[in-house]
């Protein structure tokens, strides 16, 4: 680098970043946070416990994998500051639902479209 140039910066270039969750309005420049759109893992959080229940009430194995995978999905796809304890409980639902299955019926799962 030479030593009789300046700062090649150009300070009138800089662009700022603004976060994708904050919305500004038009005339009065207030911020507000916008609505998350990604609802996945709520939808597979409630799955899982709904194929959870009918896996500890009615015995079927299926169901509880099926709570443990969408559980897995729900754990994987949340955001860093959502709340833990939900996706936590349900997961420790759907490994129990699997655990019970499996206790009171210790033979290999059959599917039930094998016949």
């Amino acid at each position: 680098m030479q030593q009789g140039q300046g700062d090649p910066r150009r300070p009138e270039r800089i662009v700022r970043y603004v976060s994708p969750k904050v919305v500004v309005t038009n005339q009065n420049d207030d911020k507000k946070d916008g609505v998350n759109d990604d609802l996945t893992p709520d939808y597979m959080n409630v799955l899982g416990m709904i194929f959870s229940m009918c896996a500890l009430m009615m015995r079927i194995k299926w169901c509880g994998w099926v709570a443990v995978y969408c559980s897995c999905i729900s754990f994987a796809n949340t955001k860093y500051n959502d709340d833990t304890k939900q996706i936590m409980s349900s997961f420790m639902l759907s490994l129990s639902a699997v655990v019970m299955s499996y206790l009171q019926n210790p033979t290999p799962m059959t599917l039930p479209f094998s016949g």
